[in-house]
């Protein structure tokens, strides 16, 4: 990996060296922009709205227009001159309860590894600290020239950081919410929440795919193999929920398995001993199935890539 920023994080007198990585990659296809005559690429040319001159890379600044339509011009050199105590240095702030942090406020994720073998002991430390106080340090941190406020975390063996919107740039949606005169009946929260119990069971996050990324894979291997792109019909919305208890019952049924309108079935009698595993072996099979799509996508995906190459 790529190294992003280096500095140090620092609490109280304690001083941890250490290097940032980006945490996350996207998946997918990147298109460009092209001319559908003939797909040529298209190029974007910076040129100034005064003298209409394109303008070199290098001569570009920044800049500020006021309401009266003066504009401040701000350099490279005028940003890397601000006061940034945060430059170098992840200064931790305070130690919260992890549920203190809305997930709202997180950004963008980093890993954080030891910069040197010295500091391997300073990081372990508060790696440990953290997991056994069930705690996320507060903390700032500049990149790019700007400063960002940071949670740090652990995950498995590493710390990591999450860059935070400041509270000022996080919107209310208080106006967004039903009005508090609308309310729910017992038996229809009972529903719900068996629904959710259904919907809980035996889910894998790892068996989830890209269904979008997928089909565009299959579209550009059309396009590029010069064949006709199969088209598949839209879903349909759904329509306005009129009986919520009839929706929430056939929403269970469907998540058990069961044809829409079943009675639900008896509770089974205890299986014998020896009788989990076969139960099981569906699962299994579903799993090895649903492996062996995301196997194929990935070699349509790495197909269309060469050929796009």
């Amino acid at each position: 990996m790529r190294t992003m920023w280096k500095g140090a994080i620092g609490f109280g007198l304690v001083s941890v060296p250490v290097r940032l990585y980006a945490a996350i990659q996207e998946h997918g296809i990147k298109l460009h922009q092209v001319h559908a005559e003939d797909g040529g690429r298209i190029r974007m040319k910076r040129v100034c709205d005064s003298c209409g001159e394109e303008v070199p890379y290098e001569d570009v600044a920044k800049g500020f227009e006021d309401d009266e339509g003066h504009t401040a011009v701000v350099t490279q050199s005028d940003l890397e001159s601000l006061p940034l105590p945060s430059k170098k240095l992840i200064d931790v702030l305070a130690f919260v309860d992890a549920d203190r942090i809305d997930p709202l406020q997180l950004s963008s994720t980093y890993y954080l590894a030891p910069d040197s073998t010295a500091a391997n002991k300073p990081y372990v430390l508060l790696r440990e600290t953290l997991k056994q106080t069930d705690r996320v340090a507060v903390t700032k941190i500049a990149l790019r020239t700007r400063e960002s406020l940071a949670l740090l975390r652990v995950h498995e063996d590493l710390l990591t950081l999450h860059t935070m919107y400041w509270p000022d740039e996080i919107r209310s949606g208080a106006d967004l919410a039903p009005p508090a005169s609308v309310t729910v009946r017992p038996q229809e929260l009972k529903m719900a929440t068996s629904l959710m119990d259904t919907l809980s069971e035996d889910f894998d996050l790892e068996t989830l795919e890209d269904e979008y990324q997928v089909a565009l894979d299959e579209l550009i291997t059309a396009h590029l193999d010069h064949r006709p792109v199969a088209k598949k019909a839209a879903t349909k919305a759904p329509d306005n929920v009129i009986d919520l208890m009839s929706a929430l019952q056939e929403s269970i049924d469907r998540a058990a398995g069961k044809p829409a309108g079943a009675k639900a079935a008896a509770k089974p009698k205890k299986a014998a001993a020896g009788g989990g595993t076969k139960a099981a072996a569906p699962k299994t099979r579903a799993a090895a199935k649903k492996a062996g799509t995301k196997k194929a996508a990935a070699k349509k995906s790495s197909s269309a890539r060469k050929k796009a190459g």
